[in-house]
């Protein structure tokens, strides 16, 4: 049975933060999608073209399995994870979201190497400078959402303006 996207539900991050410890860059979003929380791992909705961005960003084949993900963060140290650790959300709607608990981020800058953060939208950023710390928040930027309603923004533009962080 297929689930309302209409009815207000409860979830809890249904993953752990993936990093390592060389991790340099750090992107957050707000909380996975329906379809990420089904394939069980970040950016997992098929439009969402955040995997397809960083592939141009790094001139990389674009990753397809869980396991091809998780190398392909490893080779380019970056870390991901979102500013919400459980909320009451309907479906995937960033509007609906409510009695928010953030995320534990300070944990993973201390056990790596991450020195700058990279918000994937603006409400991984909200959320972010709503709940953290000073000092993490002064290392945040925000960027372009890699949503797929985000349509503002092609897919070559995106990855032209997320290059621009990595390069720095």
């Amino acid at each position: 049975m297929q689930k309302n996207i209409f009815v207000p539900e409860h979830i809890v991050h249904p993953f752990s933060p993936f990093f390592c410890e060389d991790s340099c860059v750090l992107i957050v979003g707000s909380l996975p999608s329906v379809k990420s929380r089904e394939n069980g791992f970040y950016y997992g909705h098929p439009q969402n073209r955040f995997w397809k961005m960083l592939a141009l960003v790094f001139c990389e084949e674009i990753p397809k399995s869980t396991e091809e993900k998780k190398n392909f963060l490893r080779r380019n140290k970056i870390a991901v994870y979102d500013s919400i650790k459980e909320c009451t959300i309907c479906g995937s709607s960033d509007s609906s979201i409510r009695n928010v608990v953030p995320s534990d981020i300070k944990s993973i800058v201390e056990n790596s190497k991450v020195k700058k953060i990279l918000a994937n939208g603006k409400t991984a950023a909200k959320y972010f400078l709503k709940y953290q710390d000073e000092n993490l928040c002064s290392m945040l930027k925000t960027l372009p959402s890699t949503s797929p309603a985000n349509a503002s923004f092609s897919l070559e533009k995106l990855a032209e303006i997320w290059r621009a962080e990595f390069e720095k």
